[in-house]
């Protein structure tokens, strides 16, 4: 399921929405973080150095690999060691294709130009060691200046994550905040991750991937699953989107059924469910963190199913 050898020779996958959906019905609606915060360093015996880092992140993918739809490396804890952290990143990436698991880099790029370009270039192009299968990227300097990220991502059968809705206090002056045309800035975000997906999706067919997964596009969005009802008040129609929606806070991590359903509505089919902390608290041992894993996985398809 995953991008396969990172040979710039190499055929390109299938597109990041389509690989997602078949994932997501072959291992629930999990996305496990790889957080190497310094307090989980601490916790698992291990020293805040690249040595540590590297023994926290490798024991993850060994324990998770082949068993969850997703893995998400957290490149900021990464990036705190400097060049020997990104080697680490560069080798957990290796290794969750090894383990045939899509990889979420988490970094939220977002720039104009050349330098989006730039970013584009290193995670998402085939070749590249930093290339996952998919970026958070950040749209606050217009949806526009994605464009780079966008374009590179479909070239290379990988996908995006657009920051629309966040759980933070602070991400509604931004995101409820309204266009000369009184459109949110969240629901123009969704709206043109949607026109990117539905070209797309036109463009293969829409195949579906399986029948409890609807037909996803390679664009999609974060939304915090304890948003409350920001998605109505802000004129964000999840569903149109047509692309996965990437959801901290979901099952054991706060939010229900009933939660879920306000948040989400018809879209919760799309929702691929973020939990970082909740199952890198069980380790080190690996038996734990996959039991923890599939413990949350659950969790999560059973509040999604409301």
């Amino acid at each position: 399921m995953t991008a396969g050898p990172l040979d710039p020779g190499a055929a390109r996958p299938a597109p990041f929405g389509e690989r997602l959906a078949a994932a997501m019905v072959a291992f629930g609606p999990l996305c496990a973080g790889i957080d190497p915060h310094p307090g989980l360093l601490a916790a698992w015996g291990l020293p805040d150095d690249a040595s540590g880092l590297r023994s926290f992140a490798l024991t993850v993918v060994d324990a998770l690999g082949g068993q969850v739809a997703a893995l998400k490396p957290q490149s900021a804890l990464f990036e705190r060691h400097g060049s020997a952290g990104m080697a680490v990143l560069e080798e957990v990436i290796a290794a969750a294709r090894s383990a045939h698991t899509l990889t979420i880099v988490d970094a939220k790029r977002g720039d104009i130009g050349s330098t989006m370009t730039g970013y584009a270039e290193a995670f998402l192009r085939e070749g590249s060691p930093l290339a996952g299968d998919a970026l958070t990227v950040s749209p606050y300097l217009g949806f526009g200046s994605l464009q780079p990220a966008i374009d590179i991502a479909a070239a290379n059968g990988r996908g995006l994550f657009v920051l629309c809705l966040t759980s933070n206090p602070e991400g509604a002056q931004v995101q409820h905040a309204r266009t000369a045309s009184g459109e949110t800035v969240a629901a123009q975000i969704a709206r043109q991750a949607g026109a990117v997906n539905a070209a797309e999706l036109a463009d293969r067919g829409g195949s579906a991937a399986g029948a409890s997964v609807p037909s996803m596009g390679s664009v999609g969005l974060v939304v915090g699953a304890t948003i409350g009802d920001a998605a109505r008040t802000t004129g964000v129609d999840l569903s149109a989107v047509r692309g996965p929606l990437l959801a901290p806070g979901v099952g054991a991590q706060g939010a229900g059924s009933a939660e879920l359903a306000q948040v989400f509505g018809s879209a919760r089919g799309q929702v691929l469910a973020s939990s970082s902390r909740g199952v890198l608290a069980a380790g080190p041992d690996g038996r734990a963190l996959l039991a923890a894993a599939r413990r949350a996985a659950d969790d999560a398809a059973q509040a999604l199913q409301g």
